[in-house]
């Protein structure tokens, strides 16, 4: 898959949520971690048995004003609002940070402002966190993962199967004198 992603948390406040987002990032192959006000560290997050904190950077914002995201990586805010964009009719951007509120908790006005995307899950109510992020990131995957189409009829039998990606010759550019 081309391009890079993160996860965040704005305000996450229970030590198993955190946890368990932490490792659905590290499952997912996230390029980092953030948290903006959290109310924990790292060190509390006890569900995470994949020990992500070793090959995953972890990124601490004290406060909103203090985050800073690679250049052109785009803010996507995870959000029940009304002009949110359902998530199965979202494209993902290739460079992205994906932002997910504390519980029971919506993600700050002020976070919900600089999100460049703000997408929504379509469920009858709010789900738990860690959910969330797995259901995202496991779109992202299905979109940007180079899946072909799904077969027509129930089952796996026909799937189309793209062929795996060459690389070309080298491009030769003329030198300036």
């Amino acid at each position: 898959m081309r391009g890079y992603f993160g996860v965040g948390v704005d305000g996450i406040s229970k030590p198993m949520n955190l946890g368990n987002l932490v490792r659905i990032a590290h499952a997912f192959d996230a390029s980092f971690f953030f948290s903006v006000a959290p109310r924990l560290k790292l060190n509390d997050a006890q569900s995470d048995t994949s020990r992500a904190e070793g090959v995953l950077p972890f990124y601490s914002f004290p406060r909103f004003e203090d985050l800073r995201l690679p250049m052109g990586c785009r803010l996507v805010g995870v959000e029940i609002t009304d002009d949110a964009v359902e998530l199965p009719r979202f494209r993902h951007p290739m460079r992205a940070a994906y932002v997910f509120g504390a519980e029971r908790f919506s993600l700050s006005p002020r976070m919900l402002a600089a999100c460049e995307f703000v997408v929504k899950i379509p469920t009858r109510f709010s789900i738990n966190v860690g959910m969330a992020g797995a259901i995202v990131l496991y779109d992202r995957m299905l979109s940007l993962g180079g899946y072909g189409q799904r077969p027509v009829k129930a089952g796996g039998e026909g799937a189309e199967v793209p062929p795996p990606h060459t690389w070309g010759a080298p491009l030769a550019r003329p030198r300036e004198s």
